[in-house]
C-alpha cells in the first residue's frame, strides 16, 4: 500500500494547484504494483476548481474508486490523516512534504523510505520510487 499525500502532489507542477500530478503518480504507483490511498485537505477543490469536492468528485476525476479516496474534515489539517492511515496500512506515503511538526508522534517520517519524493523536469513525472 502506497498512501498519497493528494493536496501535496497537486502542487508538483510549478507549484500551482494542479490535479494532473495526482493522475500521473497515481498511473506510476500502478505500473509499479502497489495499491494507493489517496488523501486530500478539505480546501483541495477550492484550490482547483474554487469549489468544494467531495471524495466522489475526486474519484471521477482520478478514476480510483471512491473507497480508496479521503476528502479530510473541514478545518482538519490531512496530514495526521495521512500518517495514521499509512501506520495502518504498513505503506509509505507519496508527498514532499517532510512531516517534521509529525515526527515525535509518528518516528517513521524520519525512515529512509517512508516518504517517497516527486517532481518534474521537463514535463515529465521522477520519484524516488523510479
Amino acid at each position: 500500500w502506497v498512501v498519497v499525500d493528494g493536496s501535496n502532489v497537486m502542487h508538483w507542477i510549478n507549484n500551482t494547484p494542479n490535479i494532473q500530478p495526482v493522475r500521473d503518480v497515481l498511473l506510476r504507483l500502478e505500473q509499479l504494483g502497489y495499491s494507493v490511498a489517496v488523501i486530500f485537505d478539505a480546501s483541495a477543490g477550492h484550490q482547483l476548481e474554487g469549489k468544494y469536492w467531495h471524495d466522489d468528485t475526486f474519484s471521477h476525476h482520478l478514476g480510483v474508486p471512491k473507497e480508496r479516496i479521503m476528502v479530510v474534515p473541514n478545518g482538519t489539517v490531512a496530514d495526521e490523516y495521512i500518517l495514521n492511515a499509512a501506520r495502518g496500512y504498513s505503506a509509505k506515503v507519496v508527498t514532499n512534504d517532510r512531516y517534521r511538526d509529525w515526527a515525535e508522534q509518528f518516528p517513521e517520517v524520519r525512515d529512509k523510505g517512508f516518504l517517497i519524493t516527486g517532481w518534474y523536469r521537463d514535463g515529465r513525472l521522477f520519484t524516488a520510487l523510479g
